[in-house]
């Protein structure tokens, strides 16, 4: 252990693993030769993010940083591996172990060690495309980078915690914040919530027995799922027009008279709307998924609720919904999630409007698109990093407590 300490390899040479001990040692020269100098240099631009403007790009020295640090994690998890082995192999030696010879070696290296082989590319996609923009933009929340510290021209510096104190304490940065989160939340609930009590009760009604021409139904109730959803937000937007939709024109202004509702030009009624239609868009999965459940629920169940004297709504109560709940939750949960960072809408809809005086966020504006719009129409990068940092926590910790609560990610001996 003490050899391989000083230098990686030399431990498993010292226990006669000389396969293992050459490759520890072929790895650590390579690491010193060929990336020991460029990792010290993205560490270095990582804690100063450059010191001559113009010549120094901040942005690119934190891309350098947050590899040499993802560089330096799989180097020190070598080099620890590399000690443990070398102990580990050093008490079984003194436990009357010996090395196997090289084909006994190859052989249980291939029963052990093939299923990391075969793990390890996509663990290596993984770091690069979700864990490396993630620690790039955690970093980036606590710096000033914005449309008047871009670089090359000027240089980006850390800030700390400056920017979520702003979103709490400045009052333009606190009102649009609150408001904002504010109407996510609603948003969230109110829009998935019908999507999902619509998608249930017409799941509920084509599988009564009573129902003729089943078939025929859920293909009509499927359909607004078989339509791109960009599509479909792009016509309501023009049905809820304030001017010339279809809404006002042929339906309101006809029957109650006057210029209409100012779908688009108004905050509430432009939610209203925008929950209408993501309830039509939501809607077609969950009846699908909710029709599938209830027809594997057996009818004997059903069928000892009549002998006992069970009304519809307790048999709804303790045998459909359990049953539906138990079945779905984990997808109902996503569900949730999905809504709370739904881009496409919001933005399709009407771009986030209508303004709202003294914020800097449109009246349907959710998190995401805030973030969008902080990001490529005032290049904000900073505030939009910080901003997408307390979403993640948000629906991490939201996703997290409700799976704990169900039986999605408990052993099937657990259940």
């Amino acid at each position: 252990m003490i050899l391989s300490i000083l230098f990686a390899g030399l431990g498993q040479l010292y226990n006669r693993r000389f396969m293992k001990g050459f490759t520890f040692i072929i790895v650590e020269l390579a690491f010193i030769v060929t990336l020991l100098e460029s990792i010290n240099y993205g560490l270095w631009g990582l804690r100063t993010l450059g010191t001559i403007p113009g010549v120094d790009h901040s942005i690119r020295l934190l891309v350098f940083g947050v590899l040499s640090l993802i560089g330096v994690f799989f180097a020190l998890s070598l080099y620890i591996y590399n000690v443990v082995d070398a102990r580990n192999q050093a008490r079984k030696i003194q436990n009357g172990w010996k090395p196997m010879g090289f084909r006994e070696s190859m052989r249980t290296f291939y029963d052990h060690a093939f299923p990391y082989l075969m793990t390890f590319p996509g663990l290596v996609l993984m770091i690069f495309v979700v864990i490396f923009p993630l620690l790039f933009s955690v970093l980036l929340a606590f710096t000033n980078y914005n449309l008047y510290n871009s670089p090359p021209r000027n240089l980006v510096d850390w800030v700390g915690f400056e920017n979520f104190v702003n979103l709490a304490t400045v009052p333009i940065w606190q009102d649009t914040f609150v408001s904002v989160f504010s109407w996510t939340i609603v948003w969230t609930v109110v829009a998935t919530t019908l999507q999902i009590g619509l998608g249930l009760f017409l799941a509920l009604l084509v599988n009564d027995p009573r129902i003729k021409f089943k078939k025929l139904i859920r293909t009509i109730l499927i359909l607004p799922w078989a339509v791109p959803a960009f599509v479909t937000i792009l016509i309501f937007s023009a049905m809820f027009n304030d001017d010339f939709g279809a809404i006002n024109k042929d339906i309101i202004m006809p029957l109650f008279g006057g210029d209409g509702l100012p779908w688009l030009s108004d905050p509430f009624y432009a939610r209203v709307a925008i929950i209408m239609v993501q309830t039509w868009l939501g809607f077609p999965f969950i009846f699908a998924l909710f029709t599938g459940v209830l027809q594997s629920i057996s009818k004997d169940w059903y069928e000892a609720a009549d002998v006992d004297g069970g009304s519809r709504f307790q048999k709804f109560r303790h045998i459909t919904l359990p049953h539906v709940m138990f079945a779905t939750a984990p997808l109902l949960i996503m569900q949730y999630a999905q809504n709370f960072n739904n881009f496409n809408v919001i933005y399709l809809f009407n771009e986030g409007g209508p303004p709202v005086r003294g914020q800097n966020a449109g009246g349907t504006d959710i998190l995401i698109s805030w973030v969008y719009k902080l990001t490529f129409d005032t290049n904000n990068y900073s505030m939009a990093a910080a901003i997408s940092i307390i979403m993640g926590l948000f629906v991490s910790g939201f996703a997290f407590y409700q799976f704990r609560r169900t039986r999605s990610f408990k052993e099937e001996g657990e259940i």
